[in-house]
């Protein structure tokens, strides 16, 4: 089912999520419609926050990404042999991160049409659940690293929008003022 996404300024956005038991209800149902939604809306990741569910998971699909690049790209965003992941992470934990960081564009389905430079780590390594609530511990780097550091930021209450540099997010406030009030139009159905 495709569901709204939650835009910037519900409270929702702004929560720190809670664990996910295991035998959590319907929760292949909600992963499924996670997917779902994220795919009608072109993303490449969701969080079940942006959908006003404040728990703790979150779809990653770094593999789209990968497909849609030139070799150029691929080569500078992604490690030799990556081709991108699409996984699903339940009550994820950041265990360590790389010293090396590195700038690119980010955007949001929460924050549609605004897009600024964030800085985040090469590399990741990050203890979660699948959806078997197996335990895997894995590292991540480049942008499948960002993709999920942006989504496990979701988790957390945090938007990209908050590491902005102060001077570039005075920019967006006209803008992000009108998202406020919802006066926004997507291909997608959002709820403000």
């Amino acid at each position: 089912m495709n569901l709204p996404i939650y835009g910037y300024g519900n409270q929702v956005l702004k929560k720190q999520s809670q664990h996910v038991e295991k035998g959590f209800s319907d929760l292949n149902i909600l992963i499924a419609d996670m997917w779902q939604t994220m795919a009608d809306a072109c993303g490449c990741g969701l969080a079940a926050s942006q959908i006003g569910r404040p728990i703790q998971l979150f779809v990653v699909d770094s593999a789209l990404l990968y497909c849609n690049m030139n070799q150029s790209e691929t080569d500078e965003f992604f490690e030799a042999g990556d081709r991108g992941i699409r996984e699903v992470f339940i009550n994820a934990q950041i265990i360590s991160q790389s010293d090396r960081k590195w700038e690119d564009i980010e955007g949001c389905l929460s924050v549609p049409y605004l897009s600024g430079k964030v800085s985040r780590p090469w590399s990741i390594n990050v203890r979660y659940q699948n959806e078997q609530f197996e335990l895997v511990e894995k590292e991540f780097s480049g942008m499948t690293a960002r993709v999920i550091l942006h989504e496990y930021d979701h988790t957390q209450g945090v938007l990209y929008i908050n590491r902005l540099k102060p001077g570039f997010k005075m920019l967006l406030e006209t803008r992000l003022k009108l998202l406020l009030k919802g006066k926004v139009y997507t291909p997608y159905k959002m709820k403000f």
